[in-house]
C-alpha cells in the first residue's frame, strides 16, 4: 500500500524552524547550498548574542539582581551553543535520524483502526506541547525585543536603551547606530529563541513517534497467535495457520530490531545534550522562579522570566515524558508477547518454534531502549521530579543567603564609582 503523508501540526512546525537554522534534510543541491548558508548565519549570530551577554556580566558583576539577570540569559545561551556544537558533530547522524523517521513513521501505511488511534493519539499530544513550548520560547524573545519600545517613548535619543546592553559610549543611543544596532540584536535573540526551542521539539517528536511505533508493536505481538478475545482458538490448532504466523513473527521481530537501533542511534545523537540540559535545567529554574518572586524585579523583567519559566517547565516535561514513554513502551512489549495465545499453539514443528522464539522476544524486552544523560543513568519522569526538588532546594538557599549575599554585593561596588554610576545610567533605564 503506498503511503499517505501525515499532516502534522508538530512536524510542521519543528521542520520549519529547524530549516531556518540549517539543520534539515536537503533534497538537492540547492536545499544543501542554502542549508549550510542557514547554518553559518545561526552560528554568526549565536556568537554575537554569546559575546553581548558575556560582556553584560563582567560589567554588572557585584549587582545582586542584575547579575542573575545576565547570568540566567548566559546559561541559556552555553545550553543553545552545546546543542548547536553538538548536532554540528553528528549532522550526518542527525540527518539520518531525521530521514528514517520520515520513511517510517512519519508516513501512513497499512495501519488498522486501532494501530491508526494509537499514531492519532500521539499525534495530538505532540502537537499541543510543541505549540506550547513554542509559544513560551518565542515569547521570551518577544518581550525582550519589544520592552525598549515601550521603555525609550518619550525619551531623548541620548537616553534610549538596547534590549540587552552594550556598555559603550552613548553615541550608540544615536540614529543610525541604534537601528543597527537593534536590528543586530533582533536577529541574535531570534535565532537563539530557535535554537533553543527547535532541537527539543525534534528529539520530543521523534521520541512519541518511537514510542508509538512499540506500541503498535505491543498490539500486534499479542495477536501475533490470532486474535485476543476472540474465539479463534480453532484456528490456531492447524498447522499451516501456525505456519502463517510464524512469518509474521518474523515481520514483528524485524520490526522490533530496528527499533531497538533506531533508539541507539538517537542515544548517540543526543546523549550529551540530555546531560547539558539535566545539569542546567535546575539552575535555570531556581534562576527564573527568583527573579520572577523578586520583590525589586521590574514589570518589563517579571514578565520576561515568567515566559521563560514556563518554557523551561514545559521543556523539561516535554522531553522527560517522552523519554518515559520510551521505556515504558520499550518494556511492555515483553508482557503483549505474555498475554498473547501462545498457549494454544500446536506441538509441531511451527508451534514449538514460535513458542522459542517469544521466550527470546521476552527477554529482550526486559531490557528497555532509553535515553541516558551520557551514559549516567536514564531519563524518565523521575528525572522531572529530582530537577524540580533540586531546583527548590537551590532557590530556598538563595533566598536564605539573600541579605548576606546583598551585603557582599553593595561591599564589591565601593571604590569604583565610575563604573557605578555608568552602570546606574544604564540600568535605571530598564
Amino acid at each position: 500500500m503506498s503511503a499517505r503523508k501525515v499532516r502534522n501540526v508538530s512536524i510542521v512546525v519543528t521542520a520549519f524552524y529547524m530549516k531556518i537554522v540549517g539543520f534539515w534534510v536537503a533534497n538537492n543541491y540547492v536545499e544543501k547550498r542554502w542549508r549550510n548558508v542557514a547554518m553559518c548565519i545561526t552560528i554568526f549570530f549565536v556568537f554575537i548574542a554569546i559575546t553581548i551577554e558575556a560582556r553584560d556580566l563582567y560589567f554588572v558583576w557585584g549587582d545582586f539582581e542584575d547579575s542573575i539577570f545576565a547570568g540566567c540569559n548566559v546559561i541559556t545561551l552555553l545550553l543553545v551553543l552545546v546543542k548547536i556544537f553538538i548536532l554540528y558533530i553528528n549532522n550526518e547522524e542527525l540527518l539520518n535520524v531525521v530521514n528514517y523517521a520520515k520513511t517510517n513513521f512519519w508516513h501512513e501505511t497499512n495501519y488498522d483502526t486501532h494501530e491508526k488511534k494509537i499514531i492519532d493519539d500521539y499525534k495530538r499530544l505532540c502537537s499541543f506541547l510543541v505549540c506550547s513550548f513554542t509559544f513560551f520560547a518565542q515569547g521570551t524573545v518577544v518581550c525582550f525585543l519589544i520592552t525598549p519600545v515601550f521603555v525609550n517613548n518619550g525619551k531623548n535619543e541620548s537616553d534610549r536603551i538596547h534590549p540587552f546592553n552594550m556598555w559603550f559610549d552613548r553615541s550608540l543611543s544615536l540614529s543610525p547606530y541604534y537601528e543597527i544596532i537593534y536590528t543586530i540584536q533582533v536577529l541574535s535573540a531570534y535565532n537563539v529563541g530557535i535554537c533553543y526551542h527547535c532541537f527539543d521539539n525534534l528529539l520530543f517528536v521523534i521520541n512519541l513517534y518511537t514510542a508509538g511505533q512499540f506500541r503498535i508493536l505491543r498490539y500486534r505481538f499479542e495477536n501475533i497467535c490470532g486474535k485476543n478475545g476472540g474465539n479463534n482458538y480453532h484456528k490456531v490448532s492447524k498447522s499451516s495457520y501456525c505456519m502463517y504466523e510464524y512469518k509474521s513473527f518474523k515481520t514483528c521481530v524485524q520490526q522490533h530490531q530496528a527499533l531497538i537501533e533506531y533508539c541507539k542511534k538517537l542515544e548517540d545523537v543526543f546523549s550529551v545534550i540530555v546531560l547539558a540540559q539535566v545539569l542546567l535545567f535546575s539552575l535555570l529554574i531556581c534562576l527564573d522562579g527568583y527573579l520572577v518572586l523578586m520583590e525589586d524585579t521590574s514589570r518589563a523583567k517579571r514578565v520576561i522570566f515568567t515566559f521563560h519559566l514556563m518554557g523551561c517547565m514545559c521543556q523539561l516535561l516535554m522531553f522527560t515524558y517522552s523519554c518515559d514513554c520510551l521505556i515504558r513502551d520499550s518494556t511492555n512489549v515483553a508482557n503483549a508477547v505474555y498475554n498473547s495465545l501462545w498457549s494454544y499453539l500446536p506441538m509441531d514443528k511451527y508451534g514449538k518454534l514460535l513458542r522459542k522464539d517469544l521466550m527470546f522476544v521476552i527477554m529482550r524486552s526486559r531490557s528497555p531502549c532509553c535515553l541516558t544523560a551520557c551514559g549516567f543513568f536514564p531519563v524518565s519522569l523521575e528525572t522531572y521530579t529530582g530537577i524540580l526538588s533540586v531546583a527548590v532546594s537551590w532557590f530556598m538557599s538563595l533566598k536564605k543567603y539573600e541579605k548576606k549575599l546583598l551585603q557582599y554585593a553593595n561591599q564589591s561596588l565601593k571604590g569604583e564609582e565610575s563604573r557605578t554610576i555608568f552602570y546606574h545610567h544604564q540600568s535605571s533605564n530598564i
